[in-house]
């Protein structure tokens, strides 16, 4: 094993900070997160936690500081980042997206020509707007880009959208999407021997959470006469697991289902002759 601990930064605050420590708490990795703390080491895993700005962490995992780091995929295309990435996780789901003031008359992205458009984002918007060949007045600024145009600044602005209620309390409408996003794990090309093991190890519990999150475990008691029918509808891993009850003529299933679609298929088990269903939810999961 390596002589030294893995290395991961992830962010100090901001939309990724609380999703990232409760991914590596569901994968069983203790640690202190204590308010301003910058450093942590784990107590049960070899891992040492760096707490930093998401703008910084990509430049801490290609200079070898850190060896491996969540960030937004925005983050790393706005830096212009080559790190591999090792793993999509699944949270921080958002849209890099040009927004306008309600009623401003701009409609669509050929709108902006000779517009003003204040971004955190110039990079990946100087691109998108290049390759549509608009002259577009960039105003690159941090924080509270929604207001820029309440205030003058700008004519648009192009920011992350999630729920889109930001904008909308800010008198914006979304014309445009410039990409997608979500966190990922990113990882240095050459990590040293025995460090690549432990970010394996990471990797593998990472995955177990993950996929635990997409299912959901059931366990009902069925009717014999309906088994055939309700093992068609929960196929499980591979199968089910069916085992006799005490009372006879009735067994008790044991299987995995989606969590997207639970409780269609909870109906579709009710409606069969299903009886005591009960729905788990699951820390994590190993195919």
């Amino acid at each position: 094993m390596s002589s030294r601990n893995l290395k991961i930064a992830v962010q100090r605050s901001g939309r990724l900070s609380e999703a990232t420590i409760g991914l590596l708490k569901k994968c069983d990795i203790g640690f202190d997160n204590g308010h301003g703390k910058l450093r942590s080491r784990a107590f049960n895993f070899p891992l040492e936690i760096l707490f930093l700005r998401d703008d910084d962490i990509p430049r801490y995992v290609e200079d070898g500081v850190a060896d491996c780091g969540v960030v937004g995929e925005n983050v790393l295309a706005e830096a212009e980042s080559k790190l591999p990435v090792a793993e999509k996780l699944g949270f921080g789901q958002c849209r890099l997206a040009i927004a306008v003031p309600r009623g401003s008359g701009i409609a669509r992205a050929s709108d902006l020509d000779r517009k003003r458009i204040a971004t955190s984002y110039p990079r990946l918007l100087s691109k998108f707007l290049g390759e549509l060949g608009l002259n577009v007045d960039i105003h690159s600024i941090s924080g509270s880009v929604e207001i820029a145009p309440g205030v003058g600044l700008s004519d648009a602005i192009c920011d992350l959208v999630s729920s889109g209620s930001t904008l909308f309390s800010n008198g914006l409408e979304e014309i445009e999407t410039i990409m997608e996003s979500e966190a990922v794990l990113a990882v240095r090309p050459e990590l040293p021997e025995g460090v690549d093991r432990l970010f394996e190890s990471l990797c593998f519990r990472i995955k177990a959470v993950n996929e635990a999150r997409k299912n959901k475990y059931i366990l009902l008691n069925a009717p014999d006469n309906k088994l055939a029918e309700i093992e068609r509808l929960i196929p499980g891993m591979k199968s089910p697991t069916v085992m006799p009850l005490a009372k006879d003529g009735w067994s008790s299933i044991h299987s995995v289902i989606a969590e997207e679609s639970h409780w269609d298929v909870v109906e579709q088990l009710k409606a069969a002759g299903a009886e005591g269903i009960l729905v788990i939810s699951i820390d994590q999961m190993v195919r």
